[in-house]
């Protein structure tokens, strides 16, 4: 069947035949252009124009595997702790082994759905671990936008569930004399210091086993300087070191992590009673906030920013902890004193 077409139509034609391909199939992708533009040329030019610019965006990026791997890199080009690369380097493995394909994903193509359900399948059951889990997440995704290999980040859309505390469960005075009589044995000599720091400073375990006694203690005046390389949250502080006379060992030994769970041993904790996290601090904390009532100075001994945590964590646990309290801060005294007089 001869048709006639226009001059038009012909040139259209020579501008498809230049293109390759079939004509037709390239009749068809204008079709669709014009139609996505609601028959606007206008508009299907910029239809044709986002969709190209998108395209080119989708090249210009990497697998997660490689963001995280960078994300490290930049971590450990800023000296950033080895717990904290080491951290990093362990969650965001735990969330491509429990996500199988994660690793091989495209960040530019990662939204904030999969995110939380990357999140939940690798830390569902472990609030605090999630929270942690999600910052670690988000700061492979800030690296990205750095490198370019994304717009924004998907896990700010990602909410942050609530932990709930549980609650303060200060050393009985017992425990604390146990501890203390532990370290007095010939093979606990060396944690002396680092009892009493926890103990009497509530200064935290890994700040402890980071502390130089010779440029990190003012033995003369009674201080101790918590560096912001040594801090947990990076901000220094000075703490109060009290009955420092009472200190007769005054070293951190070296493999002190190994060191402090043979102390604890040896005072009795065990599968059966198990050591409470952190609870050297709580308990200084706690007889702190029940015997002076000054949550001001014991805000800045432990070195949080504001005292809201002190006051929603340790207000109600201080209740009927007054005895306890005092015993606790005069055994400190009278040891001084005694330690003066011999």
């Amino acid at each position: 069947m001869n048709v006639e077409i226009t001059e038009e139509e012909e040139l259209a034609l020579g501008v498809l035949r230049r293109c390759g391909g079939s004509v037709l199939e390239l009749a068809i992708l204008a079709k669709e252009a014009i139609e996505a533009g609601r028959g606007r040329p206008r508009r299907a030019r910029e239809c044709v124009r986002l969709g190209a610019e998108e395209m080119r965006k989708r090249e210009r990026t990497v697998t997660f595997r490689k963001a995280v791997e960078a994300a490290l890199e930049e971590r450990e080009k800023k000296n950033r702790r080895a717990r904290t690369v080491t951290d990093f380097r362990y969650y965001c493995k735990r969330l491509m082994v429990r996500n199988p394909g994660l690793a091989e994903r495209r960040v530019r193509s990662i939204t904030s759905d999969d995110c939380r359900e990357y999140l939940q399948e690798a830390y569902g059951e472990s609030p605090s671990q999630y929270r942690k889990a999600r910052a670690i997440l988000s700061g492979v995704f800030s690296t990205a936008i750095k490198h370019d290999w994304c717009d924004t980040n998907p896990v700010s859309r990602v909410e942050v569930p609530e932990v709930v505390e549980k609650p303060i469960v200060p050393l009985t005075i017992e425990e604390v004399e146990r501890l203390e009589a532990a370290a007095q044995l010939p093979e606990h000599q060396e944690m002396q210091l680092s009892l009493h720091l926890m103990l009497y400073c509530g200064i935290r375990p890994t700040e402890v086993s980071r502390i130089n006694p010779e440029t990190d203690i003012d033995w003369e005046h009674g201080q101790v300087l918590v560096r912001p390389t040594t801090s947990k949250t990076g901000g220094g502080r000075v703490v109060p070191l009290r009955m420092a006379d009472a200190i007769t060992v005054r070293t951190i030994p070296h493999r002190w992590k190994e060191r402090w769970h043979a102390l604890r041993r040896k005072a009795g904790w065990n599968q059966s009673h198990p050591w409470r996290q952190d609870v050297c601090r709580h308990t200084f904390a706690t007889y702190h906030a029940a015997h002076f009532r000054n949550f001001a100075a014991l805000q800045l001994e432990m070195g949080h920013r504001d005292s809201s945590l002190l006051r929603t964590r340790y207000i109600y646990v201080t209740h009927g902890t007054n005895g306890n309290s005092e015993s606790f801060f005069k055994r400190t005294m009278y040891k001084e004193q005694r330690t003066n007089r011999e």
